[in-house]
């Protein structure tokens, strides 16, 4: 088989071949940004993977002999904010880390900033990464927190998305600089660090409660969607993140399987962690169900296949819920079920169900334990603060006062007598 450009063949002691992508010795010395790596062993994935680092090295190539780098139509010139975003959304940093659902709202980001037209006309996207100085990341923030663009009403500022695309580009600054350290400022790598942003006020997630939680799953069964009530359900009562749902995290092979008949499992993708859910424990009058109505829902999803969550198709046919789809779902249900608030989402459940651990006076660990959080202030963040929560902790305050006073009062008699007893003493005397 003919192997790509720079792709070199070894047998493992296994007996497999894997591939591995060299770079020549001439050009490495040369200084090629592009580094040697190792491939694997699957034929199309190196073939892939061969073709992107021998895009970038020839690019690499022909900006260093002065000619113009040829490709596809929109390739981004080397060494450009185009060319360091796309550097960025193929490295480990983006795949790895940054969740599907968030990569349409990185994509979008990354747009604003490419697009913004400076005063010479041009595009800060055709700039040269190294021409980018803290003056002028200071003046990016300030276009963002003005409008972005747009018409805002006076004294309206955009503070979140100027902050979020602060953080982008310090971000993406930092992963690609790490990579390609030769194409930029040798003083200033990264003119993000040290943008001084405006405070604001940080708004809480909202949180939805028991009640409205079941009233908006009854109502999506009625109105035939028991994938979006299984959702909602899923999240407040065993705490899973909804996009973990969607992509089929959580199965019916886990949910009172032969092996842990009164156990649901459920894989947190994000922390790596699984939570053991106890379903019942045995009571003196027969089993105590501890999520009887959950599973009264569950028992109305159809079982189309190994994942609960999936979109029947019809003739037997089923596939995975695409997330954006099912809130669109979630949005156009809560509008017209009675007793669901305008701002009830997915996201809203899971933070409802936290909630629900606060108020119930758990302790962090035992909170931890189900949430599965690795780190109290992690835990801490899903945490709201209700008129519940409130009046709990002002009882406990109001308690302790009364108390103090209490045991003051004591004292003060216990002093005040033997002080009269002593006086009398000495009158006699």
């Amino acid at each position: 088989m003919e192997l790509p450009r720079h792709v070199i063949p070894k047998r493992l002691a296994s007996g497999a071949t894997a591939y591995y992508y060299n770079v020549p010795t001439k050009y490495r010395a040369l200084k090629c940004p592009v580094q040697n790596e190792p491939l694997g062993a699957d034929f199309a994935k190196m073939q892939e993977r061969a073709k992107t680092l021998n895009g970038q090295f020839d690019e690499w190539d022909q900006a260093r002999k002065g000619l113009p780098v040829s490709g596809a139509p929109m390739m981004p010139k080397y060494g450009t904010v185009d060319w360091l975003f796309r550097e960025y959304k193929i490295s480990d940093a983006y795949l790895k880390k940054v969740a599907v659902r968030s990569r349409s709202d990185y994509e979008w980001a990354m747009d604003q900033i490419c697009n913004v037209v400076t005063k010479k006309g041009d595009r800060v996207g055709d700039r040269l990464v190294k021409t980018i100085t803290p003056r002028a990341a200071d003046k990016l923030y300030g276009y963002f927190l003005a409008s972005k663009g747009k018409k805002l009403p006076e004294g309206q500022k955009r503070q979140r998305t100027a902050e979020k695309m602060i953080g982008l580009c310090r971000k993406a600054w930092r992963v690609v600089h790490r990579l390609f350290p030769h194409e930029f400022d040798a003083k200033v790598p990264n003119p993000w660090l040290g943008v001084t942003l405006e405070v604001r006020a940080k708004a809480k997630k909202q949180a939805v409660t028991r009640d409205e939680v079941y009233a908006f799953a009854w109502g999506a069964i009625d109105a035939g969607y028991p994938e979006a009530a299984a959702t909602a359900v899923i999240c407040f009562e065993w705490l899973q993140r909804p996009e973990n749902v969607v992509a089929g995290h959580m199965k019916w092979s886990d949910y009172r399987a032969p092996g842990a008949p009164s156990i649901i499992m459920v894989e947190h993708h994000k922390t790596g962690t699984v939570a053991p859910h106890p379903l019942e424990e045995a009571g003196p009058d027969g089993p105590v169900r501890f999520y009887a109505e959950a599973e009264d829902v569950l028992a109305k999803l159809p079982r189309l296949g190994v994942p609960m969550i999936l979109r029947d198709l019809g003739d037997g046919l089923a596939k995975p819920w695409i997330y954006s789809s099912l809130n669109h779902v979630v949005v156009r249900l809560r509008g017209k079920i009675e007793g669901v608030p305008a701002h009830f989402t997915l996201d809203a459940c899971r933070h409802g169900g936290m909630t629900e651990l606060e108020e119930a006076e758990l302790t962090d660990g035992q909170g931890r334990a189900l949430s599965t959080h690795k780190t109290q202030k992690a835990y801490e963040g899903y945490a709201k603060r209700t008129a519940k929560r409130m009046l709990s902790a002002t009882r406990k305050r109001y308690a302790h006062r009364i108390a103090n006073e209490t045991a003051t009062a004591i004292q003060n008699a216990a002093s005040d007598g033997v002080q009269n007893e002593n006086s009398e003493v000495a009158k006699s005397a």
